[in-house]
This record gives structure tokens, C-alpha cells and sequence, in this order.
């Protein structure tokens, strides 16, 4: 009975060992932080992830995500300086950065966050688009109304130890009685825009081709004269080279001769071979041996 009464006491205080040995551990995972509680405050902060220990049953953990965390905002309606309604769709990206001030103001609970990042992008998107026209919205779309509107957006929540990352507009889009005519001002707006683009091209191109053929007219110009120039030169030098070959009476008389050799063979082509000349002429001498 008594070494019942013994292993029952031994197991006993082996489960009381085994459940302070587990009370006593706790695990920090990547991207996450550890706030250690004792009797409600903060002790410290553990953020090196792995296996820890702390003070069983008096010691508590709240662990802490840091990590990047995406919220989709509900669209709403916001009001142009000009008074042109437009419906804002933004979504947020948003991480924890001081992990003590985030539990402190928020408990840890990423839903009362998200509250007031959504006043907070809402009040920033409302701010900065009722400072601008309607065309000024649609022209800063993108990345410049992304950083106006994340800058504003943070400097409300700073408080909170969260930061927003992005506060973008991923939708931008207007009541639907409105979208039929600013679609056909921008549409009116974008085809004089095009027109102009067209006229400027057109004018720019005459002036090219107007360009081009002077200059075409000019090279054709110099190289005609060229051209003039060296048949005249080549006459000239032609004249020259028979000139010199037959400057003495023997060779002139020579080619008299030639040349009526050829006169006499042209006219003899065709079927008519009846040739008529004069008695003194340089053939008949040619022909009939003449002296």
C-alpha cells in the first residue's frame, strides 16, 4: 500500500515538473516578436527567433507579427476642389514597428489597427483629392498620389507603432451619371491633342521634303555643269587630237578621202543603189581615178 501511495506521489510530481518545464518554454517564429508579461506589464522584448525561457506561472508571452500585412479598403466617395464626386478603392500595406506602443494603444489586435488605418487613408485620400481638380486626379494617378497619400496617412498613426507601407488607389473611378461625358471631354480633349501632334508631323515633314529637294535640285545642278563641263572639254580635246592628226595636206587629203569612203558606203544602203553626182566631185575623182 505505502509503495502504491509512493509511485502514485512520484508520478505526481513528475507531471507537476512536466507542466512547469513546458510553462517555462516558449518559441519566437520569424518575423514575429515576443512581448514577456509579468503580472500584466512588460518586462522586456525578445526578438531573436528560436526557443526561450521564461519564469513559469508568473511570466506570460504576446507574441507580435511584423511582418507585412495587406488590408483592403472599402471604397468610398470622395469630392474634387472643383466639386466633381469620385470613388476611391484603396488597399494599404502596413507592418507593425514598435511592437510595446502597438500592444499599449492597441492591445495587439491587428482588427483595431486596421480601424485606424482605414481613418486614417480615408482622411488622407479625402484631404489631398478635395485639393485638386478633377483633371488634376486623373493626371497624378499612379505613384505620385500614392506617395502623397501614404505620407499623409502616417503621420496619423504614428502613434500607434505601426507604419503604413503603401496606401495606394488601385481604383479610381467615377459615379456612373458623370463617367458618359468626362469620357467624351477627355476623349475631345486626347483627338485635338492627336490633331496637333498630326499638323506639327505634317508641317515638319514638308519642311524636310522641301529640304531635300533643294538640296536634290542643287547636287543635280553641279552635276550637270560637271557634266557640260567635261563634254566640253572632251569636244575640245577631240578637236585638238584630230587637229593635230591632220595638219598637213597630205593627211587632210587622206582624210577627205576616208570621209568620202564613208558618204559613198551610207548612200549605198537600201534597195535604191542609183547614185547621182557631179563630175568635179571628190567621188567621181575617187571612183574614176581622177587627177
Amino acid at each position: 500500500m505505502k509503495s502504491k501511495i509512493t509511485g502514485i506521489l512520484i508520478g505526481l510530481i513528475v507531471f507537476i515538473l512536466l507542466i512547469i518545464g513546458c510553462s517555462s518554454l516558449y518559441t519566437v517564429d520569424y518575423k514575429t516578436q515576443a512581448l514577456v508579461m509579468e503580472f500584466g506589464k512588460i518586462s522586456h522584448v525578445e526578438t531573436n527567433p528560436g526557443l526561450h525561457v521564461k519564469v513559469p506561472f508568473v511570466q506570460s508571452v504576446q507574441a507580435i507579427y511584423i511582418g507585412d500585412r495587406v488590408y483592403d479598403i472599402p471604397a468610398s466617395d470622395v469630392i474634387t476642389k472643383d466639386k466633381k464626386t469620385m470613388i476611391a478603392d484603396d488597399y494599404v500595406i502596413w507592418r507593425v514597428t514598435d511592437p510595446v506602443k502597438y500592444y499599449q494603444t492597441l492591445s495587439g489586435i491587428a482588427a483595431r489597427a486596421e480601424e485606424r488605418i482605414d481613418a486614417a487613408v480615408f482622411n488622407a485620400t479625402k484631404n489631398t483629392i478635395s485639393s485638386m481638380i478633377q483633371d488634376e486626379v486623373i493626371a497624378s494617378r499612379g505613384e505620385q498620389l500614392t506617395n502623397i497619400i501614404t505620407t499623409e496617412s502616417n503621420s496619423d498613426i504614428s502613434g500607434y507603432g505601426i507604419e503604413i507601407i503603401t496606401a495606394k488607389i488601385k481604383a479610381l473611378d467615377l459615379p456612373d451619371d458623370n463617367k458618359s461625358a468626362v469620357y467624351e471631354r477627355m476623349i475631345s480633349e486626347r483627338q485635338n491633342i492627336a490633331a496637333g501632334y498630326t499638323a506639327k508631323g505634317n508641317a515638319d515633314a514638308q519642311l524636310i521634303k522641301n529640304q531635300t529637294d533643294k538640296t536634290v535640285s542643287i547636287k543635280l545642278a553641279e552635276a550637270n555643269k560637271l557634266a557640260e563641263q567635261l563634254v566640253a572639254e572632251g569636244e575640245a580635246e577631240y578637236m585638238r587630237i584630230l587637229s593635230d592628226a591632220y595638219n598637213s595636206e597630205d593627211k587632210a587629203d587622206f582624210y577627205n578621202y576616208l570621209r568620202s569612203l564613208d558618204t559613198l558606203k551610207a548612200s549605198l544602203s537600201g534597195r535604191n543603189k542609183t547614185i547621182i553626182l557631179d563630175k568635179n566631185s571628190e567621188l567621181v575623182r575617187i571612183l574614176y581615178g581622177a587627177q
